[in-house]
């Protein structure tokens, strides 16, 4: 794909990033005072890294980490040399601060993130968010009554390969969508098993949510969730680990599966969308690999199957950073609404067995 398609199909960004990484910005432009609170999250330092590596969009004002221990062990990551550490109120009362990104335990999410919305502060909240339906709405109520833009943390939002897909659903090349696949397994340690067995929604909770983002965004939400929930390890722990999911609409069904004991997991990791005029098979997620077959000839591709070649992505956070200097900014509306995000948690939590 030429440069300057991939570009627009980026979430239709004014902003280029530069071989080197570098997001190119209007140098008027005010940089984005941001801090992080916590350091527990698996996507942590891979944000905090991100938010330095854009120095001309983001200036990174410090990291808070309230357990001393954790904080010795970040101190060690590279993404965490030579941050200034501070306390959550030192963050909060720091002058001319506008974004968080809240990166601490799951459990931890919805409060912290209630905290730094009273404090004024727009927020970049790591998935899932949260246990609680209610607490989210709550949340979600006292962002948009001060105008504030919650960015969540699912991390294909701005994968070329996803972007690509969202582009070519919304100008009707697949035709009628019937059917949604996708798979996000791993092979889990045992330490990340035990760090996961409290959260009863198991491995739906923790990974299937990045392709419940995507399912919702191209059919909306579904009419009835299933789930199907299966511990292949008992003897050892409670972990939910091999989970599936059905969504089912007036038209089409979905399925999600989310394992931790598959082998090379990551690898099989999929999104396959099908429509009575094309498929698109991205497999594996990361680096994105998008197979397109189509019924006729659309754009610049043939009628047929064929490999679609994406530019290699600069980070995989990069997307989500770019457009969220954006929105706040005023150059563009955010691209998941509230309500948006609200049915995709809600569906999380039917497909986790989870009360909503």
């Amino acid at each position: 794909m030429l440069r300057r398609n991939l570009l627009g199909v980026m979430a239709g960004t004014a902003l280029t990033v530069s071989s080197s990484g570098q997001a190119e910005s209007n140098k008027t432009q005010k940089r984005i005072k941001i801090g992080q609170i916590g350091t527990r999250h698996a996507h942590a330092s891979g944000q905090i890294a991100t938010m330095r590596k854009l120095s001309d969009l983001y200036e990174v004002v410090g990291v808070v980490e309230p357990d001393v221990a954790q904080r010795k062990r970040a101190v060690s990551h590279k993404a965490y040399q030579n941050v200034k550490w501070m306390t959550e109120e030192q963050l909060l009362n720091t002058p001319g601060l506008e974004l968080v990104a809240v990166e601490t335990e799951v459990k931890d999410l919805l409060a912290t993130a209630r905290r730094c919305v009273a404090a004024g502060k727009h927020i970049h909240l790591d998935k899932p968010a949260g246990a609680s339906m209610s607490d989210l709405k709550k949340l979600h109520a006292a962002a948009r009554q001060q105008d504030l833009m919650i960015q969540m943390g699912y991390m294909y939002r701005y994968n070329f390969g996803f972007q690509f897909l969202y582009r070519a659903v919304r100008q009707g090349w697949l035709g009628n969508v019937f059917e949604i696949h996708g798979v996000m397994s791993k092979t889990m340690s045992a330490a990340s098993r035990k760090a996961l067995d409290p959260y009863p929604g198991g491995t739906m909770f923790e990974l299937g949510c990045h392709l419940i983002d995507p399912l919702l965004n191209i059919m909306g939400p579904p009419d009835r969730v299933t789930h199907y929930i299966r511990k292949t390890r008992p003897e050892q722990d409670q972990l939910n680990d091999n989970m599936l999911a059905v969504f089912e609409y007036p038209r089409a069904t979905a399925t999600i599966r989310t394992a931790a004991v598959e082998v090379d997991g990551i690898k099989r990791r999929q999104f396959v969308v099908c429509g009575d005029e094309g498929t698109i098979v991205i497999r594996p997620l990361e680096p994105p690999r998008l197979e397109l077959t189509l019924s006729r000839a659309r754009g610049d591709y043939q009628r047929g199957t064929q490999i679609v070649t994406l530019l290699d992505s600069p980070g995989r956070y990069d997307g989500a950073f770019i457009d969220m200097f954006r929105v706040i900014r005023g150059v563009k509306d955010h691209d998941f609404s509230l309500e948006h995000d609200l049915a995709v948690q809600r569906s999380i939590l039917l497909a986790s067995n989870l009360p909503v």
